[in-house]
């Protein structure tokens, strides 16, 4: 119940434009969450709209309109510790109530059989990846095996290179860091960007930048979300990532780019700053919480504005599936726990599901907070592979 009340908190603050941005950050991911909020039980929502079915909420939401339109701004804050709690405690039932209908009104009315979990828990990803060296040798990096060498030092948590310390010219000498299902890794490259790589992912990169010379990296395949330094800090020198017939140039900015082998489009979703994305036939500049999404067959581009919290959620140790398809919702899965995600129905691929989940549980977790919606009725656990029934 409190994160029910906190949004109706965060809810009126907006409507009188005194978020704060925190509360703002804060108030997005709530409205991510609308059927699945962390720390209110969904078998529960039911009783709670019983016992509160004969609240009037559209005169609870006006009383509180009308005292707020007739405060300071100052009151207005001081009215959500004293004298009007009681309106926000109404607001809350409202924002309960609204979720209630929401999740039970939109839920097929089917009966649930249990999970058949057969010999294996299936652990959620963990921080590892192989890194290619110039010569060619691998080295398998994760907590257990820290690395070390003249340029580079990993504890096997993330990786780190060197600046370059002279002045002198050299041939440039390339590393690869290749993410395997299962896993996620962070490298911080010699300008001092920094990259965080989603599993199955592969980033191609120099062990040193020149300064004053193009700085350029290559998403092989994968995910990926770059944190730039600026130019100004590298004599003017220009950071550039190619991938699949995509060029994209930033000055200093932070950014996501989405390029799985086994998905049709490349989506360059911009956080902060500035970039310019380039192909065959296209040049254009995105601004914050802009996102482009390109078909390399057809060299068609769409730019759309999207919630960014949805898109670098995976950074953040968090699943936001925002109206996905269980398709959809399986390859992130699939990635995450290095498992083989069937239908038996294939009708469930299209189904639309809305949630926020932590990446840190067992799959079974996940798979339980699904089955909750009743779009499925069971689901198979066996080795490595998943059945959704």
């Amino acid at each position: 119940m409190n994160d029910v009340f906190h949004i109706a908190i965060l809810v009126i603050k907006k409507k009188f434009k005194i978020l704060t941005k925190v509360e703002e950050l804060q108030l997005e991911q709530f409205k991510d969450k609308y059927l699945f909020i962390k720390n209110i039980r969904f078998d529960s929502l039911k009783q709670k709209v019983s016992e509160h079915a004969t609240i009037d909420k559209e005169k609870a939401w006006n009383i509180i309109v009308d005292k707020l339109e007739n405060r300071s701004k100052k009151s207005q804050i001081l009215l959500f510790r004293r004298t009007w709690f009681k309106y926000a405690a109404a607001a809350s039932i409202v924002v309960l109530l609204s979720l209630s209908y929401l999740a039970i009104n939109n839920i097929k009315q089917a009966n649930t059989h249990p999970p058949v979990i057969v010999n294996t828990t299936i652990k959620a990803g963990t921080d590892k990846a192989i890194l290619t060296l110039g010569d060619g040798s691998e080295v398998n990096l994760d907590t257990e095996t820290p690395y070390q060498s003249k340029n580079i030092h990993s504890n096997g948590k993330q990786i780190t290179y060197k600046p370059k310390t002279d002045s002198g010219t050299a041939e440039i000498t390339y590393n690869y860091l290749t993410i395997p299902r299962g896993g996620q890794f962070f490298v911080q490259l010699s300008d001092g960007t920094k990259v965080w790589l989603n599993s199955e992912s592969r980033l191609k990169y120099p062990v040193t930048f020149t300064d004053g010379e193009n700085r350029l990296v290559e998403l092989l395949y994968g995910e990926a979300y770059f944190e730039v330094s600026p130019s100004t800090e590298h004599k003017g020198s220009h950071f550039k990532v190619l991938t699949q017939g995509q060029e994209i140039e930033v000055l200093g900015t932070e950014f996501n780019l989405k390029a799985y082998r086994d998905e049709p489009n490349i989506y360059t979703t911009l956080v902060e700053g500035k970039v310019t994305v380039s192909t065959t036939n296209i040049k254009k500049t995105l601004t914050p919480n802009q996102q482009l999404d390109f078909d390399p067959v057809n060299q068609r581009t769409t730019i759309s504005r999207v919630n960014v919290y949805n898109v670098i959620s995976w950074k953040k140790g968090i699943f936001s599936f925002k109206s996905m398809t269980l398709k959809e919702i399986a390859k992130v899965l699939s990635r995450w726990y290095d498992v083989e995600v069937k239908f038996d129905n294939p009708a469930l691929k299209e189904v639309r599901f809305n949630g926020v989940l932590g990446k840190d549980q067992d799959l079974e977790g996940i798979l339980k907070n699904i089955q909750k919606t009743n779009f499925i009725n069971a689901y198979e656990i066996k080795n490595r592979k998943i059945t959704i029934k």
